[in-house]
């Protein structure tokens, strides 16, 4: 804390509220990168094929096994305010292309590094942001210059990239059936976008739904949606084939009347006749869906107990409560319109799958519907030993989804490994001779940084981290740009040819973000926290201190004042 002025008279002259910590200059920077540091230090270990899980209890017990580093971010309660900066680049990342959490946290960790040593030999940090941002843009232009273009029909290429993106996780061994589903959920629903020559995917028309039991390898992609809800009534068919399938947006329930009326009834002749009268539409509501041919009915509101006896009657499957977002995803994969009166529904409407079917999934009733044509959202069913097991594929399948959308959307890739990131800095080690001053030594400090992530891959994989770089630097100016670490067998050798693929997307977004937080945090000179605010407190002796008010007795003198 800096020290108090005090006027001409000696009285101190507080800006700050009391309780207030403040902390400048070499403090202020040297706090904010040893919390960053530290955040790196916690994912380091889980980085690549070989990387190690994380365990993570919560406050309330709850149990997170994984090593997805924005998942262990998000997990941990991080107070410290530059920590909570590198939590978001996880998050950032996560939400942009999915892979490549831990890779962005861990280079923005060894760029603060690396930035710390040049604040040591006294060089401005604003000397550091300027190289390293200069640094950071050459770098997307040697990696654009050495991606290389997919074809996106290209099916075999893109199961390597997919499972590319699950070797680092629990669901490694299943990657060869994981990956193909992926590939096909992505496929299925990517759309060209309205200039006609890239594809869009909307990854929220694959839904995605886990079940403990089974096994990894039982998990499945449907041709269509699967419903975590029951039949309503027992007495309707359980399976029906060619399903022509009505969505309701309304309730099949009388509806009440906006005011509260009431009707007098004096003989049981006219309570009759109004029960009959509202059983009469009730059929007529069921009778309409009936005669357009339809004979399943999905409706996101209710349905009535008389309604369900009439859609039984008439052979109709029904499910009611469905949530909108599926009910937008079933209009994608069966082609039916979503109506939200049922006095518009017409033939047109309905929309159809090969089979609709309630199933047990472990103890619960689900119904599947299933074998529509071209569906534009499609449901992936994971299966797994044990709920943390489907939690985690769940995860895996996620960034595996993301990695796709990246390289289906923008058709480049790089090889893995470390070997894009170790030519990246070799060559911007050569170009940082052409900038002058001091922002020299900052793209220097970058390129170090940069090959952190190939050092922690030897490190993760029990290589000897210095004799694996000087066999990388070694073998990559031979002219092998693609040489990186292949930790399933401790070498060094040819990533590409070894199938390990991974979108240009992700290594862009990882220098993009984790250069941008780096220097966020090299511009702060000067934390100022203020104090936690506290509950108020009551008055001394607490609430007994009413008892004070024993006083107020002494109100009953107000009858002296004679209120009469």
């Amino acid at each position: 804390m800096a020290s108090i002025q005090q006027t001409a008279g000696g009285m101190p002259v507080l800006i700050l509220k009391e309780g207030t910590k403040e902390s400048k200059g070499r403090d202020a920077q040297k706090n904010n990168i040893t919390a960053a540091k530290l955040v790196a230090e916690i994912v380091r270990s889980s980085l690549g094929p070989r990387g190690m899980d994380k365990m993570l209890v919560d406050s309330l017990g709850d149990v997170t096994i994984t090593n997805d580093g924005a998942t262990i971010l998000k997990e941990i309660d991080v107070q410290h305010p530059a920590a909570k900066i590198m939590v978001e680049v996880a998050k950032s990342v996560d939400n942009e292309v999915g892979d490549g959490t831990t890779s962005s946290v861990i280079f923005a960790g060894a760029l603060l590094e690396k930035a710390e040593e040049l604040i040591g030999k006294d060089v401005h940090p604003s000397a550091i942001v300027d190289g390293f941002t200069a640094a950071s843009e050459q770098a997307l232009v040697v990696l654009n210059k050495i991606a290389l273009k997919v074809n996106v029909n290209d099916k075999d290429l893109l199961n390597k990239i997919a499972r590319t993106s699950m070797d680092s996780k629990l669901v490694s061994d299943d990657s060869p059936v994981l990956s193909d589903i992926v590939v096909n959920a992505a496929k299925q629903v990517a759309e060209k976008s309205s200039n006609g020559d890239s594809l869009r995917i909307d990854l929220d028309n694959i839904k995605v739904e886990k079940k403990a039991g089974a096994s990894i390898r039982d998990t499945t992609l449907i041709q269509g949606i699967v419903l975590d809800k029951e039949i309503v009534h027992a007495g309707m068919p359980k399976r029906i084939e060619d399903a022509k399938i009505a969505l309701i947006n309304s309730a099949l329930e009388i509806e009440k009347t906006e005011m509260s009326a009431e009707i007098r009834i004096s003989e049981p002749q006219q309570m009759q006749m109004f029960l009959e009268e509202e059983n009469r539409m009730l059929k007529g509501m069921v009778d309409k869906i009936q005669s357009i041919g339809a004979n399943v009915l999905l409706c996101q509101k209710g349905i009535d107990d008389v309604a369900q006896h009439y859609l039984a009657k008439a052979g109709i499957l029904a499910v009611r409560r469905v949530k909108e977002s599926d009910m937008f995803k079933l209009s994608k994969a069966t082609g039916a319109r979503l109506v939200n009166n049922l006095d518009d529904l017409t033939e047109q409407d309905l929309g159809s799958a090969n089979l609709v079917e309630e199933r047990k999934v472990e103890t619960d009733k689900w119904v599947f519907i299933e074998g529509c044509k071209n569906p534009k959202a499609v449901t992936i069913l994971i299966r797994g030993g044990s709920q943390r097991v489907v939690d985690e594929a769940d995860r895996s399948m996620h960034d595996s989804l993301m990695v796709m959308k990246d390289v289906l959307e923008k058709p480049s890739i790089v090889a893995g490994g470390g070997s894009p990131e170790a030519y990246i800095a070799n060559e911007i080690r050569q170009w940082s001779s052409s900038l002058e001053g001091r922002a020299q030594l900052a793209a220097e400090k970058f390129a170090e940084a940069l090959e952190v992530i190939p050092l922690t891959l030897a490190e993760n994989a029990g290589m000897d981290p210095i004799d694996t770089m000087a066999e990388l630097k070694a073998k990559q100016s031979k002219g092998s740009k693609w040489i990186g670490i292949n930790v399933r067998t401790t070498s060094v050798s040819d990533i590409y040819k070894n199938n390990i693929l991974e979108p240009t997307a992700i290594k862009e977004q990882i220098i993009k973000s984790a250069t941008e937080t780096a220097c966020m945090l090299l511009r702060i000179d000067d934390v100022i926290a203020a104090s936690k605010s506290k509950a108020p407190s009551g008055p001394p002796g607490g609430m007994g201190g009413m008892g004070g008010m024993g006083g107020m007795g002494g109100m009953g003198g107000m009858g002296g004042m004679d209120m009469d």
